[in-house]
């Protein structure tokens, strides 16, 4: 773990090689204003990107499958509930039931390893 300038901290998800354009997830516990939630981690066109594991439509996780998050082109992260469809470089509602976009967890990688970074809202599990 590393503290950044601002006093939050870069933790240590996996191994860059772990994320796959289009590929499976990495996913991981946090605490979000208070709740423990689940995250995931993605690599769309050859960057890196996370989010919470919660649909803007329902609040529910979105695969179907651990991990799985894309849907059949590798394009779109979709709600396996409800169809709810967000880009998966932004979070962004792209069709179906959104209400909103994903909440965001900022990652960063060097080194051949992703981090992810605690927030004001965003804590590890055990701190």
């Amino acid at each position: 773990m590393r503290t950044t300038e601002e006093g939050y901290h870069a933790i240590a998800l996996c191994n860059s090689a772990d994320l796959q354009d289009g590929g499976l997830a990495v996913p991981f516990d946090v605490v979000y204003g208070g709740q423990t939630l689940r995250a995931f981690a993605v690599r769309f066109e050859g960057r890196v990107h996370a989010y919470l594991n919660r649909c803007t439509h329902v609040a529910m996780e979105l695969d179907y499958q651990e991990g799985r998050f894309f849907d059949d082109t590798g394009r779109w992260l979709l709600c396996a509930t409800h169809g709810a469809a967000y880009a998966p470089d932004t979070g962004a509602c792209a069709g179906g039931p959104c209400r909103g976009g994903l909440v965001k967890v900022e990652l960063s990688e060097h080194d051949g390893v992703v981090h992810w970074h605690t927030s004001h809202l965003l804590r590890p599990l055990a701190f």
